[in-house]
């Protein structure tokens, strides 16, 4: 199993292609960013992994790391485990039983859709649901969420629903069919095709349990060009078998509305990091309507819209609901099979411990002389947000400040006015640009990339 590795972000910031335009500071959803030297740096306690900044780059500084397909050779028994919507990424020429036998040509010996069974997965959230005291209950589908209310909402952390992911569930349910036929756990390898970045670092560093049952990690858009150089093209309509446990509520289940729809009109699905802020905001403040279930992702369109895919998302929505409608629904399938399995045992995560990172001090009292030194600062600020100081607005840059991590004269204008109050001189005033900007960051250069439409 794969060992937790502590603090694991899956993002990584390129240092020799990174130009500090700032597109990926402005778009971070937590002000996780920050730029020094003229190179972007993230804060790795305030990073939930949503993926902004690499979708906001416009010069591919930000990367995701996986695992070799090479190490498929170390097992003799190969599972891939891919979300649904990874079929959604493919023209409807490439028909699901064409991209299944694909994937045996590549290496592996076992395929798992995630979402099957979902199921078990349905049942076990409405229980939750249903006997919390606490509404409304968020879903714990999207690790960035998760994270996301960990540590900026961490007094909302109860009213996460404490069930494992659909891929950690996906491989215990693999490793476990493999071993009622006698195959030992060290001879098994389970692959998971993550669609984000969010996941991956789920895997390495799981929240609700100790370790994750994965023991490899592949970007979905690097499998897709893999299948893409095998697939053989099947100009008619997919007539394969269906795939055993797997139904239209598992293919939607990463949709919008993928879980809320099983709670009705008490339930609400909001999609984009940025709405998701404003609605756990109005829940914070108790002005969000008596719900039961409140489903959260990261993404636009849900998986479908997740930075590691290839196609567009609103294609990929589309497909992934015309194939649902071969699939029955998961209230048709009898999962007492698997049941036995004991699936149904590993189904309940662990609680989530809150983390106060966005807290200005540990201490409550010197918390709020903190706060009350922020204010006193904003006054002092022009409140434009320009980001020229190297921070996303002037509350982070204040923020900042308090906490001994910039100075007044970071402000471009603060420092303007100093200089023609004679309070600082040239020299230090250009030493206060380069430890945002780096040395000769303001030269002209006509093949510099990062402002707007430079290099999209």
């Amino acid at each position: 199993m794969m060992k937790v590795v502590e603090k694991y972000h899956a993002i990584t910031v390129d240092k020799d292609k990174c130009t500090g335009c700032t597109h990926c500071m402005k778009s971070c959803p937590t002000e996780a960013i920050r730029i020094r030297g003229g190179v972007a740096k993230i804060n790795a306690d305030r990073c939930v992994d949503c993926g902004n900044c690499l979708r906001a780059c416009p010069v591919d500084a930000f990367y995701v790391e996986q695992d070799s397909l090479e190490q498929l050779n170390k097992y003799k028994y190969r599972v891939v485990l891919f979300p649904s919507v990874m079929i959604g990424q493919f023209p409807e020429i490439y028909t699901e039983g064409k991209i299944y036998e694909a994937l045996l040509k590549l290496g592996f010996t076992h395929i798992f859709e995630v979402e099957q069974p979902i199921g078990l997965l349905i049942d076990e959230i409405k229980q939750e649901v249903q006997k919390s005291t606490r509404k409304p209950m968020i879903s714990s589908f999207c690790p960035a969420i998760v994270r996301l209310i960990q540590s900026r909402y961490p007094s909302l952390v109860d009213n996460i629903v404490p069930v494992k992911a659909p891929h950690d569930l996906a491989a215990c349910h693999a490793i476990e069919l493999l071993a009622k036929q006698g195959v030992k756990r060290e001879e098994i390898g389970t692959f998971y095709v993550s669609p984000c970045s969010a996941k991956m670092a789920a895997v390495k560093r799981p929240l609700g349990e100790e370790v994750s049952a994965v023991d490899g990690l592949i970007k979905m858009s690097d499998l897709y060009n893999h299948i893409m150089r095998v697939i053989e093209k099947e100009e008619k309509t997919d007539t394969a078998p269906l795939r055993k446990n797997l139904t239209l509520d598992g293919i939607l289940w990463s949709l919008p509305r993928g879980e809320a729809r099983h709670f009705r009109r008490n339930s609400m699905a909001v999609d984009g990091i940025h709405n998701v802020v404003k609605i756990l905001e109005r829940m914070e403040n108790d002005e969000v309507p008596v719900l039961d279930f409140l489903e959260l992702k990261s993404c636009h369109q849900g998986c479908a819209g997740g930075i590691l895919l290839t196609g567009n998302r609103f294609l990929t929505v589309e497909r992934l609901q015309k194939r649902s409608k071969r699939y029955p629904h998961a209230s048709s399938i009898d999962v007492s099979a698997v049941s036995c399995l004991g699936i149904k045992n590993k189904m309940k995560a662990d609680p989530i411990e809150p983390s106060y990172v966005f807290a200005l001090d540990p201490d409550r009292l010197k918390a709020l002389e903190k706060m009350q030194k922020v204010d006193r600062i904003l006054c002092q600020l022009p409140g434009i947000d320009c980001g020229s100081c190297g921070a996303p607005n002037c509350h982070a840059l204040a923020e900042d400040m308090v906490q001994g991590q910039a100075k007044m004269t970071d402000c471009i204008f603060l420092q303007n006015r100093y200089l023609n109050e004679k309070k600082i001189n040239i020299e230090k005033a250009t030493k206060n640009l380069e430890k945002a900007w780096g040395k000769n960051r303001f030269d002209a250069d006509c093949n510099r990339r990062g402002g707007r439409n430079e290099g999209f």
